[in-house]
């Protein structure tokens, strides 16, 4: 059977990326057939501003992918951040019908789907539900249990739920369709990010990932293998350019090759006498900065970045649980000693998380994917093969699905004369099965497909 292919669109504040993948030989690992980048232009803080300048930076990057890649690129999975997300906890329930001798997975996402019924504020969507606690009879589950297969009368749990500005998501998927491309799934951007940097043990043993962009930093805690907390904090790489054009009275494009090539986020790694050369333009005479002076003004803006970020741990209540320590990626993360200085304000263990783990050999440089400003739009092809294989699996399960209980009750019945019409009880048996597939397929596109972004 031919592998499926996902496109995963990391439209960033100063970047747009485009990753064509298939899940690799081995089953787990993603190979890349084929990517394109381009500068961003009319995306700010993670939101789309100029509808028509992002499509065009879109066309770009997947016309280069698809060349690349070889593939006709018609559907994408999209990253989405920005000031405008928000997340939320919700506690829902229901009750199991009586004819069910135990929780069947119909019943399970029924509860998932009425909470895309409960009331938000003015503009708000949902993006995203995940399940942290389940309840049957009020009895608690651990997460190694799972509820689909529990007897019990009534199932309740407890959600994170992210939400998203309306308008802005209709930003994204105008840019998107002005592009030419449908939009397979939105999905948030550190979710993304964590499907490519982080593995199974990391998000059992608790950590927090930090992706730090252009625009936004985001913000996701796992525990247990289960999202915990979400946040977009609105200052990221680009507020230490600007710094840095400013408190050197610098162009923006000197400003960030400084930041990058010879920037520190520890004024004591850099000697006092340090200089740097810049040459001079038609208009500026050629300057020289000091390294300390640099080092300073980036310490500054990030210390401060890295404080909210502290503070998010702290107010999702898993501080204390984060024996994986802090993982930190995106384009901000290769700043030099970065880690250092988030070490000293998290108080956690802190690692560079790149991509480069989950990714299988290709005709493309591992060296070359593996910057960890990739992650979201690698992590994006991830989480897309994750969710369509999902579906398959359950798809699959639900068309294989014998009662065995009905099977016994059969066998015990006395024997009875043969109904004339003989294809009644197969119609029923047809019926009962493809139904909770209906309603499986009309949940995932709800949460995954079209239904997420209208």
């Amino acid at each position: 059977m031919e592998k499926e292919i996902i496109v995963g669109l990391d439209i960033g504040t100063t970047k747009i990326a485009c990753f064509v993948g298939q899940r690799g030989e081995d089953g787990e690992k993603v190979k890349i057939l084929g990517y394109g980048r381009t500068t961003s232009v009319g995306v700010e803080h993670g939101v789309v501003r100029n509808i028509l300048t992002a499509a065009d930076d879109i066309r770009r990057a997947v016309r280069e992918a698809s060349d690349q890649s070889n593939v006709d690129i018609d559907e994408v999975w999209v990253g989405i951040a920005g000031q405008h997300i928000h997340s939320r906890h919700n506690q829902g329930s229901i009750m199991i019908p009586p004819e069910h001798r135990m929780i069947e997975q119909s019943d399970l996402d029924r509860l998932i789907e009425e909470q895309h019924g409960i009331l938000l504020d003015p503009g708000e969507v949902i993006v995203h539900v995940f399940p942290q606690t389940y309840f049957v009879d009020n009895e608690e589950l651990s997460v190694e249990v799972s509820p689909v297969g529990v007897a019990g009368n009534n199932l309740r749990a407890n959600f994170h739920i992210v939400t998203c500005n309306k308008d802005n998501l209709e930003h994204i998927k105008s840019a998107v369709e002005e592009a030419g491309l449908h939009i397979k799934g939105v999905v948030l951007e550190p979710v993304a990010s964590a499907a490519a940097v982080l593995d199974d043990a990391d998000r059992n043993a608790g950590v927090a990932l930090v992706d730090i962009g252009g625009g936004t930093t985001d913000v996701a805690i796992f525990y247990e293998n289960i999202i915990r907390h979400t946040s977009v904090l609105p200052l990221a790489g680009n507020a230490i350019t600007n710094d840095i054009r400013e408190g050197c009275q610098i162009v923006k494009n000197q400003a960030e090759i400084l930041k990058t090539k010879f920037g520190s986020c520890l004024k004591s790694s850099v000697g006092d006498d340090d200089i740097i050369a810049i040459p001079g333009n038609r208009s500026q005479a050629p300057k020289e900065i000091s390294m300390k002076n640099l080092a300073g003004i980036i310490n500054a803006r990030t210390q401060q970045i890295l404080e909210l970020v502290d503070y998010e741990i702290q107010l999702s209540g898993f501080s204390k649980k984060l024996i994986a320590g802090v993982v930190l990626t995106g384009g901000g993360a290769r700043m030099r000693n970065i880690k250092e200085l988030a070490e000293l304000i998290t108080r956690n263990n802190t690692r560079i998380g790149t991509p480069d783990e989950h990714l299988e050999h290709s005709d493309i440089s591992t060296d070359e994917l593996s910057h960890p400003m990739y992650a979201t739009g690698i992590g994006l092809v991830l989480y897309g093969l994750a969710k369509t294989e999902e579906r398959q699996r359950l798809e699959a399960e639900k068309i294989g699905h014998v009662d065995i209980f009905s099977n016994m009750d059969e066998q015990r019945e006395e024997p009875k004369p043969e109904p004339q019409k003989t294809d009644e009880q197969p119609t029923r048996k047809k019926s009962k099965t493809t139904r909770p597939d209906r309603a499986i397929q009309d949940f995932l596109d709800k949460l995954f497909g079209e239904n997420t972004i209208e």
